[in-house]
């Protein structure tokens, strides 16, 4: 088979640095979860109730069962690629060149968008507690810069940035917590959040699109194989941690919160205040040093979540350059950092020019930058989820293993039906996650179909113009003797 990578690609990425809990650090500080609930956990609250809190635990549940399909492939396919070479090997070449144009997508338009959510809540932070009053498009290139250089510099140093990031915005969110239980709430402590009636509403059934959302980044992990240490256990225990960590922290804190006002009164302060939802009951149980830290923590929190999404772009970038679906330029790695640094000021410059385009047409960071570009970028994901899903038992029908019915068929089966309803629930409640029109939100939704027609475009011109390539599409995605090739 024709080696598509280039000189510098034979340096490689820096093996063995991760361990789980880099990648665990990783992968979860790319979720946000301080942004997460200060941001959107009012709304769920508003559209679920206060069952709100068990339909994190339900996308947790629903995510676990993906992952048992997700992680029991990730032992036979080892491409750095991620999504696209699991989608490749199931359902064909062609179908994985599309997911690796979708997974290119997505991953951008969840970080650049990102961008504008930083520019504003760092010009509010930063006037608020010194008076230093910058334009949001500033602080958003700031951001942009110095995701650049954590991103150049070795991937180790960067999980360790994230993880004292990490460890800073969960600690302040479980300290509140705690507190308000300690305290015993407004109304004493309850569990009305988990009653079956609470969560069997129709609310919860239209807030799911936002706590699916609100995991966004967790599949990631396998993305960071070269970079693993024993990728064949250090990959599924990250993913299975990233998840169960997430799922719980989210229902914890959000029910935690519906304790701080009482059952009866969340809904109506959450409706009266959604931004100081949790500022307000930082300030009752915690005191103003705590607001203030919030205040700090969010713009932390988000510059992690920025990070960890730069790092997944630049090594889905480098994989797909490594194959020779893109310049192989792309797929260079820096001698001394172990960095995809070409893919990284690729991905910087682009950043940069999409913020200083809405910065200069003075759009609004959050309604526009933030919730206009972001919002496709969940669609794709979740789209590739269940292209990931239905791919775990294709594959698994043409390879000799001893993994099990429920690992190689049911799970993926039921995942994948969980996903489309995710899908198509998320689709049809868009204005949950935009509170734009109609007009908008159709436009979101065309600009995922058309990259997946771009996708196919791709796909055909490959195999027409450039056979070699398009046959090594994920080809070298199989460890020797380990599983079949790639259709």
């Amino acid at each position: 088979m024709t080696d598509f990578r280039t000189d510098t690609e034979q340096v490689g990425l820096k093996r063995g640095a991760l361990g789980t809990g880099d990648i665990l650090f990783i992968v979860v500080s790319a979720a946000a979860p301080l942004m997460v609930m200060v941001g959107v956990a009012p709304i769920a609250l508003l559209v679920g109730g206060v069952g709100a809190p068990t339909t994190y635990l339900f996308a947790g549940i629903t995510l676990t069962i993906f992952a048992v399909g997700f992680t029991t492939m990730s032992r036979y396919v080892v491409n750095a690629g991620g999504f696209y070479a699991y989608v490749a090997h199931g359902l064909g070449r062609g179908a994985g060149v599309v997911a690796a144009l979708v997974a290119l997508f997505s991953y951008n338009a969840l970080e650049i968008g990102v961008f504008g959510l930083f520019g504003i809540s760092a010009h509010n932070t930063f006037l608020d507690l010194w008076g230093i009053d910058l334009p949001w498009g500033v602080w958003a290139l700031v951001a942009v810069a110095v995701v650049w250089y954590l991103g150049f510099r070795s991937i180790d140093f960067g999980a360790k940035v994230l993880g004292v990031l990490l460890t800073a915005e969960t600690g302040l969110l479980l300290l509140l917590a705690f507190a308000i239980l300690f305290q015993g709430g407004a109304d004493g402590i309850g569990l009305d959040s988990f009653a079956p009636s609470s969560f069997a509403t129709t609310g919860n059934g239209t807030v799911l699109p936002i706590a699916f959302a609100a995991f966004m980044g967790f599949e990631s992990t396998v993305i960071y194989r070269a970079e693993a240490r024993d990728p064949k256990r250090t990959i599924p225990r990250a993913t299975y941690l990233a998840v169960a960590f997430l799922a719980v922290v989210y229902a914890f804190i959000v029910w935690s919160v519906v304790q701080a006002y009482g059952a009866d009164n969340v809904l109506a302060a959450a409706a009266t205040d959604p931004v100081g939802l949790f500022f307000g009951a930082a300030d009752e149980y915690l005191g103003g040093w705590a607001v203030d830290l919030m205040h700090v923590l969010i713009v932390t929190s988000i510059l992690a979540s920025l990070l960890a999404f730069h790092n997944a772009i630049t090594r889905y970038t480098r994989a797909i350059a490594a194959e020779g679906m893109l310049p192989r330029v792309l797929g260079a790695v820096h001698p001394r950092t172990g960095s995809p640094y070409v893919a990284g000021i690729l991905q910087s410059l682009l950043a940069a020019v999409v913020v200083l385009a809405f910065a200069l047409a003075d759009a609004d960071p959050f309604t526009q930058l933030l919730i206009w570009v972001n919002t496709p970028g969940v669609l794709g994901i979740l789209l590739l989820q269940v292209a990931v899903a239905l791919s775990v038992p294709v594959y698994f029908r043409r390879i000799t293993n001893d993994e099990g019915r429920w690992r190689t068929l049911v799970a993926p089966v039921v995942s994948a039906v969980a996903m489309v309803v995710a899908l198509y629930l998320t689709m049809t409640h868009l204005d949950l996650l935009t509170a734009a029109s109609d007009t908008v939100n159709r436009t979101l939704i065309a600009s995922v179909l058309v990259v997946c027609a771009a996708g196919v475009g791709w796909a055909w011109w490959l195999r027409t113009n450039r056979p070699a390539v398009y046959r090594a599409v994920a080809a070298d995605a199989v460890e020797e003797g380990g599983g079949a090739g790639v259709r």
